[in-house]
C-alpha cells in the first residue's frame, strides 16, 4: 500500500513539474524589453496574433475557396465570420471533410511548417538549404507514412496521399536545389505548378516576418534569399509581405509605416530597363482602386453588398485578374487593396477578401497574418480567435499557442 501511495505521489509531482514547464513556456515578462522595443510578452502576443490572425482569414475563406462572389452571395450571403466547411478534401485544401467553423487549410499548414523551420535556425539569418531540406523531409515522412499502411481499406491511403501530394511539387524543386544541380533546379522551378507564377512564398511570408521584429529591410533580404520556389517578381512580392510583417512587429508602427514598407527595394527592382518594378505597379493599382472607390461611399457604409464603393473596388479588381486565382501578382493586389480600402482594419480587410472570392482563403490568410502581427492576439475578435485555437488543436492536432511560445522562446533564446 505504501509503495502504491509512493507511486501516486511521484506521478503527481512529475505531472506538476511538466505542467510547471508548460506554464513557464508561455510565461513571458511584460517588463523585459527586446532589441525591437517589444517586451517579451508583446513579442509572444504578436507572434500568436500572426498565427491566429492568419488562421482566422484561412478559416473564413475556406468554405468558399475559389468560388465566384456571385456564388458566395447566393449560398452564404455577405460573409462576416466563420462558418463550417461542407466541402471535399484536397491536398491544398482541408484534409478532413466537413470541418467545423474555425478549421483551416494549407494556408495555415504553411505557417506551421515555416515556424518549425525557424526553430532550427540561428537568429539574424536564414539558410535556404535548410528550408529546402525541411520541406523535403516533411514530404518524405508523408511517403514513409503511406508506405507503412497495412490495410485493404482505402481511407487510410487516401488520407496519407493528401499529405504526400501537398508537397510533391515542392519536393521536385527541393531535391535538385539541395544537390547543387543548377540546371535540374532551374528546369524543376520552371515546371513548378505548370510554370505558373503561383504564390509560393506568400503562403508562409507572415511567419518569416515575425522572426525579424522591427527590421523590415533585413526581413526582406532574408526572405528574398529564401524564395527558392518563387518565379520572377513573385520573389519581390514574397519578400515585401515578409517585410510588412516585420514592420508590424513594433509598437510605433502605423498605417503609413506599413504602406511605406511596400516601397522598399533592397534588390534594385526599380533598375530594371523597360519593365521597371512590377510590385510597385501593383501597389499603385491598389491605391488608385481605393481612391476611386472611397469617393463613392463613406467608411461606415463601405462594408456591405449594397455599397457602391465595394462594387467599384470589386469591379476594378476583376479587370486585373490573372489566368490562375493563385497567381502571386493577383494575390498581392487583392491583399493590398483590401488593407488600404479597409483602413487596415483586421475584420473589414478579411471581409473584403472573403466576399470577393477567387483564392480567398489565401488572400485572407496573408492579410490576417500581417494584420494579426500588427494588432496582436489580444486585439483579435475574441469569438473567432478562440474558435480557431480550439478547432485547430482538437480537430487538426495543431497547437498554435504552443507553437507561438516555442518561437518566442527561440527568438529570446530562453
Amino acid at each position: 500500500m505504501r509503495f502504491y501511495i509512493f507511486i501516486l505521489a511521484f506521478a503527481f509531482l512529475f505531472s506538476c513539474e511538466n505542467k510547471s514547464k508548460e506554464v513557464q513556456q508561455t510565461s513571458f515578462s511584460p517588463e523585459v524589453k527586446t532589441a525591437s522595443g517589444l517586451s517579451e510578452a508583446q513579442l509572444y502576443d504578436k507572434i500568436l496574433g500572426m498565427l491566429v490572425g492568419s488562421a482566422i482569414g484561412d478559416a473564413m475563406g475556406a468554405p468558399t475557396e475559389m468560388w465566384s462572389r456571385e456564388n458566395i452571395s447566393l449560398e452564404y450571403g455577405f460573409v462576416k465570420g466563420l462558418d463550417s466547411m461542407v466541402r471535399e478534401v484536397s491536398p491544398e485544401g482541408i484534409w478532413k471533410p466537413n470541418l467545423p467553423a474555425g478549421g483551416t487549410t494549407d494556408d495555415t499548414r504553411w505557417k506551421v511548417l515555416a515556424v518549425k523551420y525557424l526553430l532550427t535556425q540561428e537568429p539574424e539569418t536564414l539558410d535556404p538549404k535548410d528550408f529546402a531540406s525541411h520541406i523535403l523531409e516533411t514530404y518524405e515522412r508523408g511517403l514513409k507514412n503511406l508506405q507503412s499502411i497495412k490495410s485493404s481499406d482505402p481511407e487510410p491511403y487516401e488520407a496519407a496521399m493528401l499529405q504526400v501530394n501537398w508537397l510533391s511539387e515542392w519536393a521536385k524543386v527541393s531535391k535538385p536545389y539541395l544537390d547543387d544541380k543548377l540546371t535540374a533546379y532551374s528546369d524543376s522551378l520552371s515546371k513548378f505548378y505548370g510554370g505558373e507564377m503561383v504564390c509560393a512564398g506568400l503562403l508562409y511570408a507572415p511567419a518569416l516576418g515575425v522572426y525579424f521584429p522591427g527590421d523590415p529591410e533585413k526581413a526582406y533580404r532574408e526572405a528574398y534569399k529564401l524564395s527558392i520556389f518563387d518565379l520572377g517578381y513573385a520573389r519581390d512580392l514574397s519578400a515585401l509581405a515578409v517585410a510588412m510583417t516585420a514592420a508590424a512587429m513594433t509598437p510605433e508602427t502605423d498605417e503609413k509605416s506599413l504602406l511605406a514598407v511596400a516601397r522598399l527595394d533592397p534588390e534594385g527592382y526599380f533598375q530594371s530597363r523597360l519593365v521597371g518594378r512590377s510590385s510597385h505597379r501593383i501597389l499603385r493599382d491598389a491605391l488608385w482602386i481605393c481612391q476611386e472607390s472611397h469617393k463613392l461611399d463613406s467608411l461606415g457604409s463601405r462594408m456591405s453588398l449594397s455599397s457602391p464603393a465595394l462594387l467599384k473596388a470589386y469591379t476594378e479588381l476583376d479587370m486585373k485578374l490573372q489566368d490562375m486565382p493563385f497567381h502571386a501578382g493577383e494575390i498581392y493586389l487583392q491583399a493590398m487593396t483590401a488593407m488600404i480600402y479597409s483602413d487596415f482594419d483586421f475584420s473589414h480587410s478579411l471581409t473584403f477578401l472573403v466576399n470577393y472570392g477567387r483564392d480567398n482563403d489565401t488572400t485572407a490568410a496573408l492579410v490576417g497574418g500581417i494584420l494579426g502581427a500588427w494588432y496582436g492576439f489580444e486585439k483579435l475578435p475574441i469569438a473567432d480567435r478562440e474558435k480557431v485555437l480550439k478547432v485547430n488543436r482538437e480537430a487538426l492536432d495543431t497547437d498554435l499557442e504552443k507553437l507561438a511560445a516555442e518561437l518566442t522562446a527561440h527568438i529570446l533564446k530562453k
